[in-house]
């Protein structure tokens, strides 16, 4: 179980790292009133609407969670040595 849960946290850490990276980048080219070079953005006016901003944000609450579960487990496991 503890390998399904590390394996998920570094999952969801390197999809969050990308998904900020890219709205970090779009972030960038709008507010320097460049073109988008993401393919986030084609169009819209606010990086903020973008899909790219929604999924960042879904990829930090997950990894939050993940982040939250691996501590409960690993203090479970502190708690309750095996013999």
């Amino acid at each position: 179980m503890k390998k399904l849960i590390i394996t998920e946290f570094f999952i969801l850490l390197a999809g969050t790292l990308f998904a900020w990276t890219n709205f970090g980048i779009e972030l960038n080219d709008w507010l320097n009133k460049r073109a988008c070079t993401t393919g986030c953005a084609q169009g819209l006016v606010n990086p903020f609407l973008t899909p790219c901003f929604y999924g960042a944000c879904f990829f930090l609450l997950a990894f939050i969670i993940s982040t939250s579960i691996l501590r409960k487990f690993n203090q479970a496991n502190i708690a309750a040595p095996r013999v």
